[in-house]
């Protein structure tokens, strides 16, 4: 059986690309950091030169050479949308009922467990915030413990909505599972009373104000939203290091990154201040730190979840998605934020998010080429994973093939860059080094390979639409990243005034930019730990799935198997990091 609708607007035409063997030569980047990345910034910044320079060498010309493109329109919007059959009823967008909260070693706590203690009367959602604002809060003195995961805490706006949800359990007449149950949100959203930074020294709040229409929607079932997550400036990178605003450590090993740009919300979710985080995801942001951080994290199909009013600054790349503990909380958390928003032209004509009615098909697609680029460590993990699914969960393995890959990432790449440059307008003012010398470097595409970049695109939009429709229900399953965490290179240096490590960059993102560029739906759940090159404490690794456009229902039921390999099949099953926090024995003891 299929595992989606069968008529969707917007459907590439499905076409096999030609055969091309996998060819991804490295181009090598300086690390810059300190003083030398500073002087860096100022002189790249105002030489073209050097531009031209840096540009060329990280290989953005070498698809002028691709004679293949020729023969493809270039795609701007990797925007598909399923068609749902007019007899299907829309249920509800989130569920009646709270399910029953799974116990165990190494797991979180969801929001279950939060109804549960406030149902029981030990604690309310008052207490629960209240617990937390010490914690959190960069405004105090001293600081919150884990602060450097929050930008900004609205002490009265947390307050008034914890006492109204406190009234409703009193009264008997909770909204639904989300009710009381702490959040936050990655500083790419309006939130109401706050500003917009994307964690950076400038004001990018919109001029109509209000709420992201996701995020309004959680707060309308009644969610405590505890405020804004850091992030990495303007989401340019994938370790969440940000000299600016504050980098959060590693909960698991704090001499690693929490990966970006959606740093906050993984570290808030995995140090265990909150059972859901929303991130933002144009190349892996989302997907990245929650493997990192050992957490599970969704990145939509392009065009699902609407954020207006926000306007993103990489509009053809970016989304917005969950991150949660569990998965339970992950398709809770989706299923509200994805609720349809009629003044968004493409959220609009997405179905209501609902759950499977009926068996899928389970079938997982492996390039077998690309997979085995993953350090061996995170390789040998994945593998075990997939055993697991293939022998327990009742899954079957297809080699698939993608040709294209090593060249896409750079369509992708350049086509965020110039995306970000351009919502900017050039202005590089006020920036971060590193940022300074990649919006320096972005904005030399000239348009005719931005155009080769969209040509790209469509051909591999066509090429996955073929796959799917010869293995209907097909996810394709890759590591989320082919390494173990990212150390700190330089404490001292790198947190304080940011690094720029271009290679690492490149390679961390592998496998997270092709769901990006093709607008598909894609989801990292934990594969386990690695021993870690520096300092104490296991690295998380992530396993990923990535499916056809709109198919995130099929997807997330993948999770909750990856979710049983992490729980039952992983040798010591899941582990919380030493920095926990357990909010639930704070208020009730």
């Amino acid at each position: 059986m299929a595992s989606g609708p069968k008529k969707f607007y917007n459907y590439p035409e499905p076409q096999l690309a030609p055969e091309r063997a996998y060819h991804n030569p490295p181009h090598p980047n300086p690390v810059l950091r300190g003083l030398p990345l500073t002087v860096a910034a100022t002189i790249v910044a105002s030489s073209g030169v050097l531009q031209n320079f840096f540009w060329g060498n990280a290989g953005f010309g070498s698809l002028r050479g691709l004679k293949e493109l020729d023969d493809y329109e270039p795609r701007y919007d990797p925007t598909v949308i399923p068609i749902e059959d007019a007899s299907a009823q829309d249920p509800p967008a989130a569920p009646t009922a709270v399910p029953a909260g799974r116990h165990g070693k190494g797991m979180y706590h969801s929001a279950a467990d939060f109804h549960a203690l406030y149902r029981s009367g030990k604690a309310t959602p008052t207490d629960v915030a209240e617990a937390l604002l010490p914690l959190i809060r960069r405004d105090a003195s001293p600081p919150g413990a884990h602060s450097l995961a929050f930008l900004e805490s609205k002490v009265e706006l947390i307050r008034a909505a914890a006492e109204a949800s406190t009234l409703r359990f009193e009264a008997g007449e909770p909204l639904g599972p989300l009710d009381g149950v702490p959040v936050a949100v990655k500083d790419e959203v309006e939130l109401d009373g706050y500003g917009k930074s994307l964690g950076s020294n400038r004001d990018f709040s919109s001029e109509r104000g209000g709420t992201s229409w996701c995020v309004a929607r959680w707060a309308e079932a009644g969610a405590v939203v505890l405020g804004k997550l850091t992030m990495h400036e303007l989401g340019l990178d994938t370790t969440n290091n940000n000299p600016v605003k504050g980098t959060p450590l590693n909960p698991h090993n704090p001499h690693y990154y929490t990966g970006g740009s959606s740093g906050g919300s993984a570290y808030a979710v995995a140090a265990g201040l909150l059972p859901i985080a929303l991130g933002a995801d144009g190349g892996g942001s989302i997907r990245i730190p929650a493997a990192y951080c050992g957490v599970f994290g969704l990145k939509p199909s392009h065009g699902r979840v609407s954020g207006l009013p926000s306007v993103g600054i990489a509009s053809t790349t970016g989304v917005l998605g969950p991150l949660a503990g569990t998965m339970e909380d992950l398709e809770l958390a989706y299923r509200v934020m994805a609720a349809p928003d009629p003044a968004s032209p493409s959220s609009a004509l997405f179905p209501v998010p609902r759950p499977l009615s009926a068996a899928h098909t389970k079938l997982l697609g492996i390039e077998r080429t690309w997979f085995a680029r993953a350090d061996e460590p995170v390789k040998a993990l994945c593998t075990s994973a997939l055993q697991f699914l293939t022998s327990t969960r009742g899954y079957k393995a297809v080699d698939v093939a993608i040709p294209f890959l090593p060249e896409g990432q750079l369509a992708h790449a350049m086509t965020i860059l110039a995306e970000i440059g351009n919502a900017l307008h050039g202005d590089v003012t006020g920036l971060t080094a590193a940022n300074k010398i990649l919006l320096a470097v972005g904005s030399k595409t000239p348009a005719v390979d931005f155009l080769q970049a969209q040509r790209l695109r469509a051909l591999l939009m066509r090429h996955l639409a073929a796959l799917f429709r010869s293995h209907p229900g097909l996810i394709l399953l890759t590591p989320t990243t082919p390494n173990a965490g990212w150390p700190i290179g330089s404490p001292g240096t790198d947190l304080k005034s940011g690094v720029s490590d271009g290679s690492m960059s490149v390679r961390s993102m592998e496998y997270v930019w092709l769901a990006n560029f093709a607008g598909l739906p894609s989801l990292s759940v934990p594969a386990g730990y690695a021993a870690p090159t520096k300092g104490e404490g296991a690295v998380p690794v992530g396993l990923m799935g990535t499916a056809e456009w709109g198919a995130e229902e099929a997807l997330l039921a993948w999770g909750r198997d990856g979710e049983a390999w992490l729980h039952d099949g992983l040798e010591g099953g899941a582990r919380r990091p030493g920095t926990f926090v357990d909010v639930l024995g704070l208020v009730a003891a």
